[in-house]
């Protein structure tokens, strides 16, 4: 990976760059239900008691492609291994056949020239399907079974190379690749943004090359029972971002926080801070676009569960300018701060007038702590002063 290659510091996590905040417990914290989305990106399901199997030999390219390096590589060997034993198998049925075996006649026309044994037909089946031609051996117009099967062979050679090269091909080019230099923050963090309540990460690009028409996707994946009593254990709701540069797609040249307000649309708008140590939340981020590159559709997963949810904290800048030029300091990419924010839900801030009620509310409490703090001071001090006035 980059960071053994020493391209990044050791202690950032691809795809997940942030430090380990300690997040307020108001309890102690009960197990946690399995995550939809690891931290990586992969899915945690495991598909059991798949009676069709023969859909996946529908689709062999796929199939091919979807296998591990191994496998794909014993395919390859294999593939034209048995194509050469095949039709080595078939030269040498035809030269029995002809008797060019064993043929002692001047004036002997056999088949294919130069062929006394399965040895000598296994090496002209291969000199025939990946056109080496060392003209010991060539093939005459005395049989036409012959010419027919040099034709077959071809033809047959020619779709072997065309699918595992392309298989080979696109594994190596494969979108996933290009997904290990989007970096998600390790941690998502709700706090107070202009006013309002809000669901905030931060995504980044490794690389120069930039990734093209990107797009940001939030689901929020919970346990939830309808009306009609049925329960659906993994429900998805989609959960809307409030874009940083105001279009559909992101310009990703630098760090961006992607922010979600917790409006009354919002499945996050009856959470609060006690509810988020107690519920098992989970928050799953996509990032999809084009690799400059390649041209290839690229997606990045991650996921947020309730611990990895910081509440009453945000991110720190990332991007100052040096020199004429905009520097980018990855080391504060996960890096937060505490930040005053209310631990009622948004659906509790809107019933009590808003997250500006909420601060005139907080003020006027500080002023009479402080108003009685000082009293206290106060008469402390008068009552001191009588004392050491009878004390000469």
């Amino acid at each position: 990976m980059l960071s053994r290659k020493g391209l990044i510091p050791d202690d950032y996590l691809l795809t997940r760059l942030a430090e380990g905040v300690l997040q307020p417990k108001f309890y102690k914290a009960k197990p946690r239900k399995a995550r939809f989305v690891a931290k990586n990106g992969t899915c945690n399901v495991a598909h059991t008691n798949i009676r069709e199997q023969g859909r996946f030999l529908q689709d062999v390219f796929t199939t091919l492609v979807d296998l591990k390096w191994l496998h794909t590589l014993i395919i390859f060997t294999m593939s034209f291994l048995c194509s050469w034993l095949l039709f080595g198998m078939i030269w040498w049925l035809i030269a029995f056949a002809h008797g060019d075996l064993d043929q002692g006649e001047d004036g002997f026309v056999p088949c294919v020239t130069d062929i006394h044994s399965f040895s000598s037909a296994f090496l002209f089946s291969i000199e025939v399907q990946v056109t080496i031609g060392f003209g010991g051996r060539m093939v005459t117009e005395e049989c036409v079974s012959a010419i027919i099967v040099l034709i077959v062979q071809n033809i047959v050679g020619l779709l072997i190379n065309a699918i595992m090269l392309g298989c080979i091909f696109m594994k190596t080019a494969q979108a996933n690749r290009r997904a290990e230099t989007l970096i998600f923050s390790k941690h998502a963090v709700i706090s107070v943004r202009n006013n309002k309540l809000c669901f905030m990460i931060r995504i980044g690009d490794l690389r120069k090359s930039m990734i093209i028409s990107a797009t940001v996707r939030l689901q929020v994946v919970r346990r939830s029972t309808t009306k009609e009593g049925e329960v659906v254990p993994l429900d998805q709701i989609d959960i809307h971002m409030d874009n940083p540069v105001g279009t559909n797609g992101v310009f990703l040249v630098s760090p961006l926080i992607i922010c979600h307000v917790i409006d009354k649309d919002s499945p996050l708008y009856e959470l609060s801070a006690f509810d988020l140590q107690h519920d098992d939340v989970e928050v799953i981020a996509v990032l999809e676009g084009v690799v400059e590159t390649t041209g290839i559709t690229t997606q990045a997963r991650t996921s947020y569960v309730s611990e990895e949810i910081l509440w009453g904290q945000r991110f720190v800048p990332t991007v100052s300018e040096e020199d004429g030029m905009y520097a980018v300091d990855y080391s504060k990419f996960g890096n937060t701060m505490k930040v005053p924010t209310p631990y009622c839900s948004a659906m509790k801030l809107d019933e009590i007038g808003g997250i500006a009620r909420f601060k005139v509310n907080e003020g006027v409490t500080l002023r009479a702590t402080v108003k009685k703090r000082r009293r206290s001071a106060v008469v402390r001090k008068s009552r001191m002063e009588p004392e050491q006035s009878d004390n000469p």
